[in-house]
């Protein structure tokens, strides 16, 4: 593990010092996204152009990206000594930039066979998924995008293993994936398999979604049989490895969001100062100045809330809320975030030629990915008690 050495520099998600090293990841990360997949690749892939390919994932792979919560002798290891706070400062900037790519899912495999999988999968899949040779993503969200656990698949015994069947929504990158981390559910509790892609009765169909910076699909599992060797941790008490993952995905997740939110305000805050009406700067108007104020309090508002949540990692009472906490008003704030900027741009800002449009559409995504701001408020009161029908 690095030495940490406190130093006076900054990332724009961090709200304290961080290691100098950190920094440097993050101007890494923040240069390589530019040169890699800067927007016009974007647009280029949204009208039906290439899309970024394993040669991009390897290359991200390299600079660590999918490394913090993978152990050493698996090819991972940390920068800050919390995994989840070096992930987080790399998010941010992937979220600035809209990068594409299974980023938060391939973090959660890692995480989750760091944590649960066997010397087995630890040894044959982890040092692949930290180099971004092999794609993995996660398939646990219903067809309506529900996070309930457990719902959307089931699993039961069968001879020599398991069977899983049920149909996994909003699943990234699914078409390019190698491995699926299949969470199912049972009246024997919650378990997780690693399955292969190109199993008999897996099949991927890509959806179309409103983000157009990233890949999703919907994966249906129509009686896919596994080995014992498939599953990830306990047959049926896996709900607390599942909750550590969707911890990770959200912190991750609101991260990137951040990025976005940023990078949106930061062009319309300077579209305010360049474009003049009535001979002067619109961002002079009163009506605007207000707008940009109330904006900016967002920014700063979610910059910190995902601070809290990303150094909270290591904090197993206040971490779990937190992570609710942060996905459910960053998730709220980045659409209200995208609105606003909408109104600064005005007319300009619905045409296609627009960025835009680019950011809200990756901002709407992100608020519904992994539990939208409705379900983590439920889940944050039922973790205080309050009965079912109050929520």
């Amino acid at each position: 593990m690095a030495v940490v050495r406190p130093s006076r520099a900054r990332c724009a998600i961090l709200e304290l010092a961080v290691p100098e090293d950190l920094d440097l990841l993050r101007g890494a990360t923040a240069r390589f996204a530019r040169a890699e997949w800067p927007i016009e690749k974007l647009r280029a892939a949204a009208d039906g152009g290439p899309a970024a390919g394993a040669d991009y994932l390897k290359r991200a792979g390299e600079l660590g990206w999918f490394a913090a919560l993978a152990p050493e002798e698996h090819g991972g290891g940390t920068i800050s000594g919390t995994g989840l706070l070096d992930a987080a400062v790399i998010a941010l900037e992937r979220g600035r930039i809209l990068q594409p790519g299974p980023f938060v899912p391939m973090n959660v495999v890692a995480a989750a066979l760091a944590r649960d999988g066997t010397p087995e999968q630890q040894a044959e899949v982890l040092p692949g998924l930290t180099a971004g040779t092999t794609v993995a993503t996660w398939a646990a969200a219903g067809p309506g995008g529900g996070w309930e656990t457990g719902a959307a698949i089931r699993w039961a015994r069968a001879p020599g293993g398991y069977a899983l069947t049920g149909t996994a929504a909003l699943v990234q990158d699914a078409d390019s994936a190698d491995l699926f981390l299949v969470t199912a559910g049972s009246d024997d509790g919650i378990s997780q398999f690693l399955v292969p892609a190109g199993t008999p009765g897996l099949s991927v169909r890509p959806v179309r979604s409103i983000d157009l910076s990233r890949s999703f699909c919907e994966v249906r599992l129509a009686g896919v049989e596994v080995g014992a060797e498939a599953l990830v941790g306990p047959p049926g008490g896996a709900l607390a490895a599942v909750e550590h993952q969707l911890r990770v995905a959200c912190v991750l997740t609101v991260a990137e969001t951040v990025g976005t939110m940023e990078q949106d305000f930061e062009l319309a805050l300077q579209y305010a100062r360049d474009r003049i009406a009535f001979g002067r700067p619109i961002g002079s108007f009163q009506a605007v100045k207000h707008l940009l104020a109330d904006t900016s309090l967002l920014v700063e508002a979610s910059r910190t809330v995902a601070d809290k949540a990303a150094r909270a990692a290591g904090d197993t009472g206040a971490g779990p809320e937190l992570a609710s906490v942060a996905k459910a008003y960053v998730g709220e704030s980045a659409v209200q975030l995208g609105q606003n900027c909408f109104q600064v741009f005005a007319g300009i800002g619905f045409t296609w030629e627009h960025d835009q449009h680019l950011y809200l559409r990756r901002l709407t995504m992100d608020a519904a990915l992994f539990g939208d701001p409705a379900w983590h408020r439920r889940r944050l009161a039922r973790g205080y008690g309050l009965p079912e029908a109050t929520q």
